[in-house]
């Protein structure tokens, strides 16, 4: 059963910010993580301050440089059905369309799907973990098969979002409105490790609110795509998943970004992976080559180093399929 709170749909954003900057207040804008959050008491909210009507903040944009700016009310289905987003940015239309089942597409939101809290059945269930201001993570030597296999520690969580790392690849930022005015934040560097703060996900302060995600333009060389393995064919978060964007000349590899879901308390960039295709021509001695610097540097928990293979697997595919 839902606890009691108030509920306030403000005009404007500046009063939005204004209603939140209490440190009681949580913002509601699909609310299809949020309303489960508080039914299993994961945090508590005696007002949600929610954002729909503000119009302003939804909606898919061509910029003036070429590239697009999405508000972060948009519904991912929009995003996985609009034809730009399908045509220039492929990473992040496979990303929206493989999120969750149909009907939380239409109401769940971009801003509410890179912002997310995470799916560890311990936080989530009758536990006083360390993300929740306790002393233990349960999951360390627990039941941690869908745990992470970088990044760990404290915490050993996993990112539940799709359409961060498929965001990441594509080098796009948040436009972020608080109390101090308006910031602009790399994706990348918006989320936080447990080692740095074991309690929060995001660099999101009191009162701050995702207003707008922006993408640079994408050149006629971008190959990108963004595939993730799961238990069931849908309504399932990632097993593992790969985000891909490569920028290709005369079939060499120009450029490489590559970002992981599925396997750590963030979305994961794979650095090491970049560095074997950069240059290169993807042949079978290359995927090879990525394929083991893609886990080489895995720390798989007592229960989820299958993990290791999948990605190793996954790897494997989506290289091949652009050889």
């Amino acid at each position: 059963m839902l606890p009691d709170f108030s509920y306030v749909r403000p005009g404007t954003l500046d009063e939005a910010v204004s209603l939140l900057a209490d440190g009681r207040s949580r913002v509601h804008g699909g609310g299809t993580d949020l309303l489960g959050c508080l039914r299993d008491r994961v945090f508590a909210a005696e007002r949600l301050v929610s954002l729909r009507d503000l119009a302003g903040l939804r909606g898919i944009q061509e910029t003036a440089d070429g590239g697009l700016r999405i508000g972060a009310l948009t519904a991912v289905a929009e995003i996985a059905e609009h034809e730009t987003v399908r045509s220039r940015y492929r990473a992040l239309a496979e990303a929206a369309a493989s999120v969750a089942s149909p009907q939380l597409r239409q109401q769940g939101t971009l801003g509410g799907n890179l912002c997310q809290k995470p799916r560890c059945w311990y936080y989530r269930g009758d536990f006083h973990c360390l993300r929740k201001g306790g002393d233990t993570c349960y999951a360390a030597a627990g039941e941690n098969q869908y745990h992470c296999i970088f990044g760990g520690g404290p915490c050993f969580i996993v990112h539940p979002s799709d359409t961060a790392p498929a965001l990441i690849v594509l080098g796009a930022a948040v436009q972020v409105v608080g109390p101090r005015g308006t910031r602009r934040v790399p994706l990348e560097e918006f989320y936080v490790l447990p080692e740095a703060d074991v309690e929060r996900e995001t660099t999101l302060g009191r009162g701050e609110i995702v207003t707008a995600i922006d993408l640079p333009p994408a050149g006629p060389s971008l190959r990108s795509s963004y595939r993730k393995v799961r238990a069931r064919g849908a309504w399932d978060f990632a097993l593992v998943g790969m985000a891909l964007a490569l920028q290709l000349d005369g079939g060499v590899v120009r450029d490489a970004r590559v970002a992981f879901s599925g396997v750590a308390p963030v979305p994961w960039r794979a650095r090491d992976v970049e560095s074997v295709l950069r240059g290169q021509r993807i042949d079978r001695a290359v995927v090879s080559r990525a394929m083991n610097a893609a886990v080489s540097k895995a720390s798989p928990l007592p229960h989820n180093a299958y993990k290791v293979d999948l990605l190793r697997g996954l790897v494997e595919e989506r290289l091949a399929s652009i050889a």
